[in-house]
């Protein structure tokens, strides 16, 4: 019989289930709704028996493997991301960048720590695997894909489910660790403003840091190069209607898309084992690695600075833009009401961000 009453059986429905939990989150919890929705309503179309979404002619196949496979959808999503970008606050306050840096320690304890899982029976991860894996550390979604896409295809599911979710629960897996790792008197610091910033040099920065990209990581230059493209069409206010194009229409469409790719790799055969619980685990560790690491960076930097740092800030470089600035902004005004990080933390934000694509490309030069 062609009925899904007869062929289903319960891997299919649990991953219906699954996917029916991220609708829930991203409707009812409002939990990353761009990416969510269509991921998991891609996952229930992908577990549907019979209904030829995942097979080679199928919607899905084709969306998977001419979006997703290739790399082109991460990319496009980066150019608008590039788009949305103010880079204002990092070059108004450049040592940033290092907490930026500092917070990507995630992806590289993760990176080890996927390795020891090995250790356990049950878990059998490549160095590639481990690789995409410890993106997740990096906060950001298509840089995720992208590399996982290349490295970890089968692993590709997991891989988003975890980077995206994590992100959508940055206001509660960080308030915690920001608080343990600070005393009040350090999240009371105020911090000066931040001086204003040319359109000149707006405009020389993504062709600087694309030059330096293509000089010492050309591995990197595919995430970084859209980035800077998008960002440039920004800042140059000479092509606003490709800029608008790129920060709305392009974005919204490929997201839609991207959403529905990585859906149909949340397939029983491709989620349901042990191994994919061993991503959820090292995601949280991930990115909680990253959090404190970036936390840690601001306070010894704050040791040294003639301006005073509030320590807050280092939080936001992991790349989750904007959700970590305002958890970091949202932190220090509790512990004084007149105290706005915003801006602050947007620096080591956006930095974070080429931070998670630079190590992409370390990864992907060296595992690839």
């Amino acid at each position: 019989m062609e009925t899904g009453i007869a062929n289903f059986e319960w891997p299919d429905l649990v991953m219906i289930a699954v996917g029916s939990l991220l609708l829930y989150l991203a409707i009812v919890r409002q939990f990353e709704p761009l990416l969510l929705l269509p991921i998991g309503f891609g996952a229930i179309l992908a577990n549907i028996p019979n209904a030829g979404f995942t097979d080679q002619g199928g919607l899905l196949y084709y969306i998977y493997h001419i979006g997703i496979e290739t790399g082109v959808f991460p990319l496009i999503i980066f150019m608008g991301v590039g788009a949305l970008t103010d880079f204002g606050a990092l070059i108004a306050n450049p040592k940033t960048l290092l907490l930026g840096a500092a917070a990507q320690f995630g992806i590289f304890a993760t990176l080890f720590g996927a390795l020891l899982l090995n250790l356990i029976p049950g878990f059998d991860f490549s160095m590639a695997d481990a690789s995409a894996i410890a993106i997740i550390g990096g906060a950001d979604g298509p840089t995720a894909i992208f590399l996982a896409s290349k490295l970890a295809p089968d692993l590709l599911g997991a891989i988003a489910v975890a980077a995206y979710s994590y992100m959508a629960l940055v206001p509660i897996i960080q308030p915690p660790i920001m608080r343990a790792l600070t005393t009040q008197a350090e999240r009371e610091i105020k911090m000066e403003q931040l001086r204003p910033v040319s359109k000149k040099e707006k405009i020389i920065f993504p062709l600087v840091v694309l030059f330096l990209t293509i000089l010492f990581l050309p591995a990197a230059t595919p995430l970084v190069g859209m980035f800077c493209l998008g960002n440039l069409m920004r800042e140059s206010g000479v092509v606003d209607r490709l800029s608008s194009t790129s920060q709305n229409e392009l974005i919204n469409i490929v997201t839609i898309f991207l959403g529905l790719g990585v859906g149909s790799k949340l397939s029983a055969e491709h989620f349901l084992n042990l191994e994919t619980l061993g991503i959820l685990a090292l995601g949280a560790i991930a990115f909680s690695i990253g959090t404190a690491a970036g936390l840690l960076m601001a306070k010894l930097m704050g040791k040294f600075s003639k301006t005073p740092i509030n320590p807050l800030i280092g939080a936001a470089g992991v790349s989750a833009v904007p959700m970590a600035a305002r958890v970091a902004n949202k932190v220090g005004l509790e512990a004084n009401p007149h105290n706005f990080l915003l801006m602050h933390a947007m620096g080591p934000n956006v930095a974070g961000v080429l931070g998670s694509a630079v190590a992409a490309g370390v990864l992907l030069a060296l595992v690839g």
